[in-house]
């Protein structure tokens, strides 16, 4: 494709030479000639003119005379649609119903459902059309799963979940396991029976070993759109609203709520009994230990609002520097005082 041709494709606004032909696509340290590259945030606006890419998708802002760029409204998505344009997806998904899968009668199957060699599906599961069931998989009784869903190998669904359409799970993902509840009585630990259930609204896509309990009472709930990350522990009775962001090795203490387009980047952790307003920031491994407002972006352990909790580094990083001072003050009075003795 030509450069001009894949603005067109973008609806971009091509700068340069539209005729220089693209054969390639590379991140914007790596791409060659001959490749394009893309560029979402200004902290690297300096590798334009290192890269050796032929063209280079930017935000609308960038004016480079030196390079030929297309200008777009949001360059990362632009970039993943050309990414697709060049790869597009040689994926084969499994297609019918294995012999090897055990399907009760109960079970009720939509249209061109597939269903992967040594998966178990229990009595009166209902799938949608067109879903996929990699080998493998556990889906419990009464499980009711939508159209066009993607469940990969290995992933166990308890009983009595709700899944919607176009859901997409990865290998080694538990939903509706027990939450952890338990009373200790008489030195011992009674577990709180956890009869409630998961719901997974439209649109969710769920990553790799990510594990989310079924609720004690009532349900535990994944809103519409939203995408959550490797490795993610989401406890009994969390409300996540739509939309949201959950990256790797988050985990949520029971009976949190998070309200829409919320951010949790990797490694931060959420007491429970605690509310995230909409459109929250919790910044890598900030430790959440009371509510959060809408809004707002808050960082560190405990988090605190990231003005805050900038100020308070600066401070720490100044500490070395702050205990010579001191000393040197010390030495000074104990010499005066030996002075006067």
């Amino acid at each position: 494709m030509t450069v001009r041709e894949i603005a067109d494709f973008l609806k971009g606004e091509q700068l340069g030479d539209g005729d220089i032909i693209i054969k390639g696509i590379a991140g914007i340290k790596e791409a060659k000639e001959g490749e394009i590259t893309f560029l979402a945030n200004p902290r690297y606006n300096h590798l334009i003119s290192q890269t050796q890419a032929s063209a280079i998708i930017t935000s609308r802002d960038i004016n480079f005379t030196s390079k030929t760029l297309i200008r777009v409204d949001n360059p990362s998505l632009a970039f993943a649609r050309i990414v697709d344009k060049f790869f597009p997806k040689k994926h084969i998904h499994p297609k019918g119903i294995h012999p090897a899968a055990i399907i009760p009668k109960t079970a009720s199957l939509g249209l061109n459902v597939s269903v992967g060699a040594y998966t178990v599906i229990e009595d009166n599961v209902a799938i949608g059309d067109n879903t996929i069931i990699y080998p493998g998989c556990y889906i419990g009784r009464g499980t009711h799963i939508g159209n066009d869903t993607l469940i990969y190998a290995n992933v166990s669904i308890r009983e009595e979940v709700a899944i919607g359409s176009r859901v997409v799970i990865q290998s080694g993902s538990v939903i509706g396991s027990d939450g952890f509840g338990f009373i200790s009585f008489e030195d011992r630990h009674e577990r709180i029976p956890q009869v409630g259930t998961v719901v997974i609204e439209d649109d969710v896509e769920i990553g790799a070993n990510v594990t989310i309990d079924r609720a004690r009472f009532d349900k535990t709930i994944i809103g519409k759109g939203t995408k959550i990350d490797n490795l993610v522990q989401i406890a009994h009775n969390v409300i996540i609203g739509n939309n949201c962001i959950i990256v790797a090795q988050v985990g949520i203490s029971g009976s949190t709520i998070l309200g829409k387009n919320v951010t949790l980047a990797g490694q931060s952790g959420i007491v429970g009994h605690v509310t995230i307003g909409d459109n929250a920031i919790v910044a890598a491994q900030s430790g959440v230990s009371k509510s959060v407002p809408a809004n707002t972006i808050v960082w560190g352990y405990p988090a605190k609002p990231q003005s805050v909790a900038r100020k308070i580094n600066a401070c720490i990083q100044n500490l070395p520097r702050l205990y010579k001072k001191v000393e040197d003050i010390r030495k000074r009075l104990t010499g005066s005082e030996k002075n006067k003795v």
